[in-house]
C-alpha cells in the first residue's frame, strides 16, 4: 500500500514541476523517486498485509511483479529525456501519465477485491489510450489512438459483465471469500460464466488470439515510446493480472477451460510467428512477435509447481530485451513514422554497438541461449511436459524455430546490406538504457535462480 501511494505522490510532484517551470529536474527527480519506491516495494517482499478491507493484499507475487513494473517506468521514463525533447512544455504530463499508469500496474497486481482490480484496469487503460493519441499532429496516431479506446473500452466492458455475474452468484466482490465460496460442490452457473467473460477481457489487453487484431494497427501508429511502454510493462502487467485471476479465484483449470487456454496459446504462437514472418515495419513486426509471446506466457496457466516464478522470469527476459531493442529503435527511427526495415541497413558499420545490442535482444526473444529468453523457455517447456500437454511444447517449440526467421531478417539487414543514410550521434541515455537493460537480460540468463526463487 506504501508503495502505491508514494507512486501516486510522485505522479503529482512531476505536474507540480510543470507549475513551478522546473521541467528539467522532472526526470532525474523521477527516476530518483522511483529508485526510492523500488526500495520501498522490496521492504514489503517479507511483509505481506492487506488494507482497507482486503482492498489491497500485498504478497510476495505483487512485490515481485510491481519490482519489476517499476523497474521498467525507470527505463521507459529516461528514454522520455530525448524523446521529448521537441516538445518540452508537454514532458511533465508525458511523464504523470507514465507515473500514473505504474499505479494502475501496481494496483492489478496487488487487488484484494474485483473493484480495485477494475479501477486498477481503468487508470492502465486510460493513460494507454492518451499515449497512443499523444502525437496530434500524426493522422496515424490519431487513428491508433481512437482504435484503441473503442476497441478497449468493448473489452473493459466485457471484464465488468463478468464481474458482475462473479458478484451475482457469490454475493461479494472480495477475492478471498470468492475463493472460498469456489471450492463448494455447488457452484451457481454464472460465476463460471463470469470467470471465462473476465479471461476473454483480459485476452484483450494481452493481444492473445483471436483478440489481437487492434495491436498491430495500435503499435505502428503509436509513438515509438508508446509502442515500446505496450510491448513490454502494459504487457506483463495483463499476463500477470490474468495469472493472479485465474489462481486466487480457484478457477477450475480442467476440462473445456483448460483446453481454451491451450487452443488460445497455439494460436496466439502460430498466428503471431507467420504474421510476424510478412511484416516490413519493425514495430508491426515486433507487435506480432509481442501476440507470440503472449502465447508462450499463456503456458503458465496449465503448468504445475513455481509457474508464478517462471511467469515472472519469462516476464523479466521478455521485457528486457524489448526495452533494448526498442532503445534502438527509438535512435534509427528518430520519432518519424516510417520504421521500415530498410532504415536498419548497414546500422552494423554505422554504430556497431547498438547493432549488437538490438541483435542480442532479438536473439533473447527468439530463445538463443545465452540469453534469458532461452532459459525462460527452457524453464516454461519443461513444467508444461511435467503437467502433461507434451503437444503443447511441440508447437512452442515448432514457432520459436519459425521466430527466428523474422529476427533474423532484421540482424542480417544490419549486418549485410549498405548504410543508406548518415547517422547521427546517438544520445547517452540511449547508450545507458540500452546496454543496461540488456547486460541484465544476460545477467538474469547467467543467474536464473536470482528471479526464479522469489516466487519460490
Amino acid at each position: 500500500m506504501n508503495t502505491l501511494i508514494a507512486i501516486i505522490g510522485l505522479g503529482v510532484l512531476c505536474l507540480l514541476f510543470e507549475i513551478f517551470e522546473a521541467r528539467k529536474a522532472i526526470i532525474p527527480v523521477t527516476v530518483i523517486g522511483l529508485l526510492a519506491i523500488f526500495g520501498l516495494n522490496m521492504t514489503d517482499f517479507n511483509n505481506p498485509q492487506s488494507y482497507y478491507n482486503n482492498m489491497i493484499i500485498v504478497s510476495k507475487f505483487s512485490a515481485a511483479f510491481s519490482g519489476l513494473f517499476i523497474i521498467l517506468t525507470i527505463f521507459l521514463v529516461t528514454l522520455g529525456h530525448k524523446f521529448y525533447q521537441h516538445n518540452q512544455s508537454k514532458i511533465s504530463d508525458f511523464i504523470a501519465i507514465k507515473i500514473f499508469l505504474l499505479a494502475g500496474a501496481v494496483a492489478m497486481v496487488s487487488f484484494g477485491n474485483l473493484a480495485m482490480y477494475f479501477l486498477g484496469i481503468e487508470v492502465l487503460s486510460i493513460a494507454l489510450y492518451i499515449l497512443a493519441s499523444s502525437n496530434r499532429l500524426s493522422i496515424k496516431s490519431n487513428e491508433a489512438g481512437l482504435k484503441y479506446f473503442l476497441m478497449g473500452s468493448f473489452a473493459s466492458g466485457i471484464i465488468l459483465f463478468g464481474i458482475c455475474l462473479i458478484y451475482g452468484a457469490m454475493g461479494s466482490f472480495d477475492v478471498i471469500e470468492i475463493s472460498e465460496l469456489s471450492r463448494s460442490a455447488e457452484l451457481p452457473v454464472w460465476f463460471p460464466i463470469g470467470i471465462v467473460l473476465v479471461f476473454i477481457g483480459m485476452l484483450f489487453k494481452i493481444a492473445a488470439v483471436p483478440f489481437h487484431f487492434w495491436a498491430p494497427d495500435v503499435y505502428e501508429g503509436s509513438p515509438a515510446l508508446t509502442t515500446a511502454l505496450m510491448s513490454t510493462l502494459a504487457k506483463v502487467v495483463a499476463i500477470a493480472t490474468l495469472y493472479k485471476l485465474v489462481t486466487i479465484m480457484n478457477a477450475d483449470l480442467s476440462g473445456n477451460f483448460q483446453m481454451m487456454i491451450v487452443i488460445v496459446s497455439m494460436a496466439s504462437m502460430t498466428v503471431g510467428n507467420i504474421m510476424a514472418l510478412r511484416q516490413v515495419n519493425v514495430k508491426r513486426m515486433l507487435a506480432f512477435s509481442g501476440i507470440s509471446h503472449a502465447g508462450f506466457m499463456l503456458m503458465t496457466l496449465v503448468s504445475t509447481a513455481n509457474a508464478a516464478g517462471t511467469l515472472l522470469y519469462y516476464t523479466s527476459a521478455y521485457a528486457l530485451a524489448g526495452i533494448a531493442a526498442f532503445s534502438v529503435i527509438l535512435y534509427v527511427c528518430k520519432n518519424n513514422e516510417n520504421e521500415d526495415i530498410t532504415n536498419f541497413h548497414g546500422l552494423g558499420k554505422t554504430n556497431p554497438l547498438l547493432a549488437a545490442i538490438l541483435t542480442a535482444a532479438l536473439l533473447s526473444m527468439a530463445g538463443i541461449p545465452i540469453f534469458s529468453g532461452f532459459f525462460a523457455k527452457l524453464f516454461l517447456f519443461n513444467q508444461t511436459i511435467q503437467a502433461g500437454f507434451i503437444a503443447l511444447v511441440i508447437v512452442a517449440i515448432i514457432n520459436s524455430i519459425i521466430s527466428v526467421g523474422y529476427y533474423f531478417k532484421l540482424i542480417l539487414a544490419m549486418y549485410t546490406k549498405e548504410p543508406n543514410e548518415t547517422r547521427t550521434a546517438t544520445p547517452a541515455v540511449i547508450y545507458i538504457v540500452a546496454v543496461v537493460s540488456i547486460v541484465l537480460n544476460i545477467a538474469l540468463g547467467l543467474f536464473p535462480s536470482v528471479v526464479m526463487d522469489l516466487l519460490a
